[in-house]
This record gives structure tokens, sequence and C-alpha cells, in this order.
């Protein structure tokens, strides 16, 4: 019996990566009908009146720096200028939740290719970044084991490691996450379900359970919106 809801969950999975690449055909014909909104935006910083009427500023997220799975500083702003960014939190040990919200990351890497049939050809507007909540313990060796069982490519969907009050400051801070009071201490944790989606400005369009099969495709479609906004405002 556990065999089969094993496979079960693996073939639900696997059809949430086959239909991901669709997002772009439908939403561009409900698009173009005016039927589809853009993300909105996430965590007012203040609201503008020099020009004489109200402008709502939206927060942008800082930067942060930390070492990815094989070994090389990145930058989530500067390393990722122009690029989409979806991003998780996890640990390597976890048992809980973090294996089902790694799947998803997993599920998304695999919709957003080029070409279907090609393992390599992933979409190099999109970034996606999975951040270590036990540092201490994630060295980016242990990263690097972690992300060949997922099939990771590094260019395109790193596990970061670094400073912990770094990492927990960014969380909460930067990304307004609803994790509980804490410093970034030896026993501060931080577990959170949620996918975090930053468009290529690093403003927070849209949070998502990365547990949900529902709110993972709603994801996806939001990178295809932003991927399409971004195209947009290059004309």
């Amino acid at each position: 019996m556990a065999q089969k809801a094993s496979n079960k969950k693996f073939l639900i999975g696997i059809a949430v990566a086959l239909l991901l690449p669709l997002s772009l055909y439908l939403i561009v014909d409900r698009l173009s009908k005016g039927k589809v909104k853009m993300p909105g935006h996430y965590l007012v910083e203040r609201v503008d009146n020099s020009s004489g009427r109200p402008d709502t500023i939206y927060h942008t997220t800082a930067e942060l720096t930390l070492t990815n799975q094989v070994g090389e500083k990145v930058s989530l702003n500067a390393g990722l200028k122009d690029k989409i960014v979806v991003l998780e939190f996890f640990f390597a040990e976890c048992t809980s939740t973090c294996p089902t919200l790694t799947k998803s990351m997993r599920n998304l890497q695999m919709g957003f290719r080029k070409d279907p049939k090609k393992e390599n050809s992933l979409d190099d507007r999109v970034q996606f970044v999975s951040i270590t909540v036990m540092p201490e313990h994630d060295s980016f060796q242990v990263l690097r084991t972690y992300a060949d069982r997922q099939g990771a490519n590094p260019d395109h969907w790193w596990f970061l490691t670094g400073d912990k009050k770094a990492i927990y400051d960014y969380a909460r801070k930067e990304l307004g996450l609803s994790t509980g009071p804490g410093d970034g201490g030896a026993d501060d944790m931080i577990h959170t379900d949620k996918l975090v989606l930053l468009d290529k400005d690093r403003h927070i369009r849209g949070y998502y359970s990365g547990l949900s099969d529902t709110a993972v495709r709603r994801c996806a479609d939001d990178i295809v919106l932003l991927t399409l906004e971004k195209e947009k405002k290059k004309k």
C-alpha cells in the first residue's frame, strides 16, 4: 500500500512538471483577451506624493551573498541581474516538509525548459534558489550532494549556505516571511513552507505553499507572466 501511494505521488509530480510548459500558451492566449491579471506587489515601503498624486513604493529586497553548492560566492541581486527568482528555505536533514518543497522546486526546474526533451535547455530568465536554514550543518559539500540527488543544474538552481544571521534576517526582514521572532542565534529556527517569487527588480510578487500542487502551478503561471512583463518593458 505504501509503495502504491509513493508511486501515485511520483506520477502526480511528473504530471505537474509536464504540464508547466503549457502555461505559456494558455496565459498568452488569455492575456491577449484581457482575462489575466499580472501578479501583485507585496510589502509597501511608503507612499510618494512628490508628483502630486500618490505613488506606492514597494519593498526592494537587499543584496545577499552566500556560497552555492559548487563552492562559489554568489549574490542574489548583482549575480542574478535581470533574472526572475524563486526562493525556498530548507535544510538537508529535514524529513518533514523540506522534501516536498524541494520536489516542487524540481518540478518547476523541469517545467521551465526551452526544449522539454532536453534536460539542460533551461530558461535562463528564471533562477531557482534553495537556502539552508541550518548553515552550521549544511556546508556547500553537503548541499552539493543534496543538489545532485535532486538533479539540480548549478547554473539555474543554487543551493546556498553561509552566515546564519544574514540568512535569517533576509527571510524575515527582506522577504517578510512570518517565521516568528528570533535573532539568528544558535537556538533560532526558521521552518516555512513558502516559495517566494521575486521579479527582476527584486520586488516580491508572490508567496506560494510549496506543499500544494495547485499553488506551485499558480507560481509557474506567475513566472510566465513576469517573463512577459519583462519582455514588454524592454520594448
